[in-house]
């Protein structure tokens, strides 16, 4: 069993949305301020989750694992390895920016694997309606000196489930546009990148998330523990700065917190232990 952040909750979930129709984003709106006290309490990825809430379990890197109270899952920036436990998602996403954000070879049991890159040099396209969550893909670029062969590179993907939006940034490598920001949208938790140089330089991001103003900033793709306290260091005077030694939280729309709070979780593998 390993440590977890629960945040408690109620909220009125969205009902699934028909089978032929194609089911809007709720994210590129407003959100009402909410409040919530984080406990602590023993869990596991194999527990089951009480109702309207979402698990976020930081497994390597930038890969996280996403979970619903009805069993869908879905990892983030997935390597093809998740630890010795035999577990197979519903849904992996994949960036291509390195070879420590994606596979060649995914696990064939995966349902849907989306990676976040066209392979014929377009815009990666995804709107994956689950019922119980919604996938969706917003492209950046990645760095390609001087080519065009990073136009639209990276995606942001956006993870609609239970009432709220989650995103993760990937390897984002510059500030997003205005027409990116708007297509984002509403971000209750986001999964950022805070290395400070393989990805956007750490003023860069922190005005990123600064922007975002996401009520959960959970740090990733940090190298070491340096990088990670200079960028705690530079959101301090915005966010609260939350360090429980967990590896998971489970999160509800009414318990988000009121001040924008950065979560810092500490990464491991899925084992069969848990």
């Amino acid at each position: 069993m390993r440590w977890m952040v629960v945040l408690v909750v109620t909220l009125v979930a969205l009902g699934p949305a028909a089978a032929q129709e194609r089911r809007e984003s709720h994210c590129i709106a407003l959100v009402d301020g909410a409040s919530g006290m984080a406990v602590i309490e023993r869990a596991a990825y194999t527990d089951p989750l009480p109702e309207f809430t979402v698990r976020i379990s930081y497994l390597a890197h930038a890969m996280f694992l996403l979970q619903t109270p009805g069993g869908l899952s879905a990892v983030t920036d997935y390597t093809g390895f998740l630890g010795t436990a035999d577990f197979v998602p519903d849904v992996a996403t994949m960036n291509r920016a390195h070879a420590t954000h994606w596979t060649a070879y995914p696990d064939p049991r995966i349902p849907h694997v989306l990676p976040g890159w066209a392979s014929d040099g377009g815009r990666a396209e995804h709107h994956l309606d689950l019922g119980e969550m919604l996938v969706r893909n917003v492209t950046t670029d990645i760095r390609s000196w001087g080519t065009d062969l990073g136009r639209d590179g990276n995606s942001v993907f956006i993870f609609e489930v239970a009432g709220l939006c989650i995103g993760h940034l990937g390897h984002l490598h510059h500030e997003p546009t205005p027409a990116q920001y708007a297509a984002i949208g509403r971000l209750d938790v986001v999964m950022a990148p805070v290395d400070g140089g393989a990805t956007l330089d750490l003023p860069t991001m922190i005005r990123v998330l600064g922007h975002l103003r996401s009520s959960i900033v959970i740090p990733m793709h940090w190298f070491g523990r340096g990088s990670l306290d200079i960028f705690l260091a530079g959101m301090a005077g915005d966010f609260a700065i939350e360090r429980p030694g967990a590896t998971s939280v489970e999160v509800s729309l009414r318990t988000l917190p009121r001040r924008p709070t950065v979560l810092v979780l500490e990464p491991a593998y899925l084992t069969t232990d848990d």
